[in-house]
């Protein structure tokens, strides 16, 4: 864990957030800011900076967590869903701790 990282603050419990899941190795809460009417992460308990910092050690854990998304949206009510994982400064990532985002359940998504 670190010490200064968000996530991993919310992990250890030092800051609230609205949990939909957690295990022991992955935790699940709604986004505070959030771009659709459904919108939580998946946030693995291992820090990790972003996805170009995985190695083939987390392939059972990046994989965990992708085959957990569709479960966690279906619980939600999603029928349908985006996932988004914003890696680097350049590729939208705020908060450097590997984290998968989900959202659905409007109209208002842009079309890719």
């Amino acid at each position: 864990m670190n010490g200064d990282c968000i996530f991993c603050k919310i992990i250890k419990g030092d800051i609230p957030s609205k949990k939909i899941y957690e295990d022991d190795e992955v935790i699940v809460f709604n986004d505070i800011h959030p771009l659709a009417p459904v919108h939580f992460m998946l946030v693995p308990k291992l820090h990790m900076e972003s996805l170009a910092n995985c190695s083939a050690e987390h392939q059972a854990l990046l994989g965990k967590m992708l085959l957990l998304a569709p479960k966690l949206a279906a619980e939600q009510g999603l029928q349908g869903f985006r996932t988004m994982i914003n890696t680097g400064r350049e590729g939208g990532q705020e908060v450097f701790h590997l984290h998968v985002h989900v959202f659905g359940g409007g109209s208002s998504l842009p079309k890719t």
